[in-house]
């Protein structure tokens, strides 16, 4: 017999995570939306078996909160307390020791075994009506384990989220995930809405190949999201600037002060990184 689910938050990914696990799993899977009209449409699109109240969130056997970060920690501060014992939760904040410090004494001290979760994958846009169950497909799942994870939970996650369709789960600890998300992840949004506000970016029509697109994908991100992440995980996130600021400082100052051959050797520096990063990722090459 499956597992009663509950997704919180219907948006982009949580809408996407109903979906999936709806469609390539057995589980029931319900829904909970703030705003109510989201909810509705999910359970009259399929989407999910039902919306889940209190009374659900009393029953439900694994909750997956899909909130802002710092709602998802109010959330999950109100409805721990309404859980069974022995129920799960795995949220999927994109920060994690913030949330892991927040939750696990509240997951102890009920008794609620909780897991931090990051899946690698989304689109520039967000919205319940962009979400599809096939979002995930061949995308990493992080998991991280918490002092609030029972022996066997990793396994199963793991498995269940492979049957979503998540082809890698990584884990790690909430600090190494912090470390390389700031690099993977946070920096290139940074880099991306810096990027676009040259004057010249709105003549870019005729002018462009795949790097000018590459570059500026995600620069239409939802600020308030963005900055509750940044500043979640503000110091690997300013180590990250402060390093990129420093790489970008040394070509512009070799061009600046007519170095040709300070300039290629920096260019060098970074071509051979790449193919170093790649020699060691054979089989997940960067580009």
């Amino acid at each position: 017999m499956g597992m009663l689910i509950v997704v919180a938050g219907l948006g982009l990914e949580g809408g996407s995570m109903a979906k999936a696990l709806k469609k390539y799993t057995d589980n029931t899977v319900y829904g909970w939306n703030r705003t109510a009209s989201v909810a509705q449409r999910a359970l009259a699109d399929g989407a999910i078996d039902g919306i889940a109240g209190d009374s659900v969130l009393a029953q439900c056997d694994l909750l997956i909160p899909v909130l802002y970060p710092e709602a998802t920690i109010d959330y999950l501060r109100r409805v721990i307390p309404l859980m069974k014992r022995g129920a799960q939760v795995v949220d999927l904040v994109g920060v994690k020791a913030a949330v892991v410090d927040a939750v696990v004494p509240l997951a102890l001290e009920h008794g609620v075994r909780f897991t931090g979760g990051h899946p690698m994958a989304g689109l520039a846009k967000a919205g319940y009506e962009r979400s599809f169950p096939d979002l995930y497909k061949g995308a990493s799942m992080i998991l991280v384990p918490t002092a609030a994870t029972a022996a066997g939970d990793i396994e199963a996650l793991s498995a269940l989220f492979t049957q979503a369709g998540f082809h890698r789960i990584k884990v790690c600890d909430p600090r190494t995930h912090d470390r390389m998300i700031a690099h993977t992840s946070q920096l290139a949004h940074v880099v991306s809405n810096a990027y676009v506000k040259s004057p010249v970016s709105a003549r870019y029509v005729g002018f462009t190949g795949g790097s000018y697109k590459d570059m500026t994908r995600i620069a239409c991100l939802n600020e308030k999201v963005w900055t509750e992440l940044f500043f979640l995980n503000r110091d690997p996130l300013l180590t990250e600037m402060d390093q990129l600021i420093s790489n970008i400082s040394q070509a512009r100052d070799a061009l600046a002060a007519g170095d040709r051959a300070l300039l290629e050797e920096v260019l060098r520096q970074g071509r051979e990184a790449k193919e170093h990063i790649d020699a060691l990722n054979p089989d997940q090459p960067s580009e």
